[in-house]
């Protein structure tokens, strides 16, 4: 049972920054309910403008599951479950009136339907095919043809080979040597039944998309399979098979029109359904196992086990990943129409709730427990209700202040792009000047592009005899001619009036040296002076560096300058192999003292 903490703790948390958007309805630290935000529902089902709280309730486990229904705080009705519920929905089945919505519990192998607050209907899921072995070897335990451990040596073998085996079956294997005869005595005379349970429960529009329009069960099984049910006859509609067992469900459309059912696996895959469609391969694989699905508009919103809050788009496009800073217990959706509000809440272990929109957090509501049961609407009269049960059995409700704003600046730790990237920038309006360039551009717009298109032609043109020229004067510092695999770079260095070129040459071949060569510099003999015109090239082993060196004098002290090229040539042509421009700096002047 939850211990009630003390007056300052409490006046601590409702101090805290995040939780002035709320205010405290209601809270009951000895409510003692257990149970997940699955099997939680906010529905008028009395017809009376009020909306009541109805929570199917885990009990200890093993016991003591009931279906709550709350009226404000009082507790207003209370049904017990033979079975651990796994999702509690609201629907309406049919068009009388007054139009009261009936709740539909998923628990076990069936679905029970209450109407008024009383039993309705049970639906039960379609019995499995029973394995052929299995079936005889319980057969022939009847007719006492086979004792106990030869049957217990049968279904434990089956078990090994991988077959599914009936509860029956599960539990006799459980169960010590002794009461293996008790066992088989007491159940023999009974059918041998295979029976699948529900793992996760929504629900869909049938014909018309209205808060009150008629919606059928959407259910899934531990036997991989997905159910549509029909609200008035509990008829199967369709029978979806897909690989993995599903573990949430996000239904939207219509099912006589179209409609999507996104399913989040126990596996980590993701799989999105429609009309007609065949399960081949999952949308997006997840990091881990997940927590809670839901779709907001466009985007797929998962948490996972691994601490993360992972967005994708109905594609299979990761868009964001979120790192909480503790371990993810529970997930739902938060919808205020009034504000125009769309975001998920996210309950963490360090007792915080987390809202989101879209990346960014825009508020934390700090708890006294960790929360693992959430859902938000319409409580009573009231439009804006935070409904959380904890995991120490408390009961907190809350309510959203009409004043409360929720703005990307309100989270200190939320990451993406500053608040000032949202503000629309002062545009000034069209000028004259803008509007008559428009009119002209529109006018001449054939002559404009067929200008534009001489142009082009001109350049391409030019790039083209310029390139041409540099092939066939060498003036590239890197040999062309395959036969010739060279490459030369030069260097300045100096401030003036003297300078030192650095030349370096290199054999690019894998195995052919060069011989034969010799620089040469051509230059302006009015500016320049260089020590060395001709410099002998000795042999060239592939894939050396080879360095030469000579100093060039600046003979003019009015500040200007020329190029110098470096021509590297065999002895037997008088064309040039390759080509080095140098660009010399302006000279410095010379300081006489």
């Amino acid at each position: 049972m939850a211990e009630i903490t003390s007056r300052e703790e409490s006046k601590g948390y409702q101090d805290y920054e995040g939780n002035k958007k709320w205010l405290n309805a209601h809270y009951d630290p000895l409510a003692s309910l257990y149970t997940f935000s699955q099997c939680i529902a906010l529905s008028d089902i009395n017809a009376d403008g009020e909306n009541k709280l109805i929570i199917a309730d885990l009990g200890t486990g093993t016991y003591d599951m009931k279906l709550k229904v709350y009226r404000g705080t009082s507790l207003m009705s209370e049904n017990a479950i033979i079975d651990l519920p796994t999702g509690v929905v609201t629907f309406y089945m049919d068009l009388t009136e007054p139009r009261t919505p009936a709740i539909a519990v998923a628990s076990g192998s069936f679905i029970y339907i209450y109407k008024n607050l009383r039993p309705y209907f049970k639906f039960t899921l379609p019995s499995l095919p029973i394995d052929e072995k299995e079936e005889s070897a319980w057969i022939q335990a009847k007719d006492d043809l086979i004792d106990v451990s030869v049957l217990r040596e049968i279904l434990d073998g089956l078990r090994s080979k991988g077959v599914i085996l009936t509860v029956r079956s599960m539990k006799f294997l459980r169960l010590p040597p002794h009461e293996l005869s008790t066992f088989v005595t007491l159940h023999k005379n009974s059918p041998l039944k295979m029976q699948t349970v529900v793992t996760c429960l929504e629900t869909l529009k049938k014909s018309h998309s209205e808060d009150d329009a008629i919606s059928c069960l959407v259910l899934g099984t531990e036997h991989l399979a997905i159910y549509i049910l029909d609200p008035e006859a509990f008829t199967i509609l369709t029978k979806i098979d897909i690989p993995a067992v599903p573990v949430f469900l996000s239904v939207n459309g219509l099912y006589d029109v179209d409609y999507r059912i996104v399913v989040a696996c126990r596996n980590g895959a993701v799989y999105s359904l429609k009309r007609g469609s065949e399960v081949k391969k999952p949308v997006f694989q997840l990091s881990a196992q997940p927590v809670g699905l839901q779709r907001i508009g466009k985007n797929i919103v998962v948490a996972c086990m691994d601490q993360t809050l992972q967005c994708y788009s109905t594609k299979g496009n990761k868009l964001w990943l979120i790192r909480m800073p503790a371990d993810i217990l529970t997930m739902e959706a938060m919808e205020d129409k009034q504000k125009g509000f769309k975001g998920v809440l996210v309950g963490i272990e360090n007792h915080e709730v987390h809202v989101y929109r879209d990346k960014y957090l825009v508020n934390v509501i700090k708890t006294e427990d960790a929360v693992t049961g959430i859902k938000f609407g319409k409580f009573g009269r009231e439009d804006s209700t935070l409904v959380m049960t904890t995991k120490g059995g408390s009961l907190l409700i809350k309510m959203l202040k009409r004043t409360a704003k929720f703005e990307e600046k309100d989270a200190t730790t939320s990451s993406g792009p500053p608040a000032s990237q949202q503000q629309k920038l002062n545009v000034p309006k069209k000028t004259k000047l803008f509007v008559d360039q428009t009119l002209r551009e529109r006018n001449n717009c054939v002559v404009m592009h067929q200008q534009f298109q001489h142009d082009l032609y001109r350049i391409r043109l030019e790039a083209a005899r310029n390139y041409a020229e540099s092939l066939n004067k060498s003036l590239n510092p890197i040999s062309t001619n395959p036969q010739e695999p060279l490459k030369l770079s030069v260097h300045v260095n100096g401030i003036g009036p003297m300078f030192k070129l650095i030349v370096q040459l290199q054999n690019t071949s894998l195995n052919s040296p060069s011989v034969g060569l010799f620089l040469t510099f051509h230059f302006d003999s009015s500016l320049y002076s260089v020590e060395k015109t001709l410099i002998p090239v000795p042999f060239l082993v592939p894939g050396l560096n080879y360095t030469f060196e000579s100093y060039v004098e600046c003979k003019s002290d009015k500040g200007i300058s020329d190029t110098i090229k470096a021509y590297l040539c065999r002895r037997s042509s008088s064309t040039p192999i390759i080509t080095g421009i140098i660009n010399m700096p302006v000279s410095e002047s010379i300081i006489v003292s």
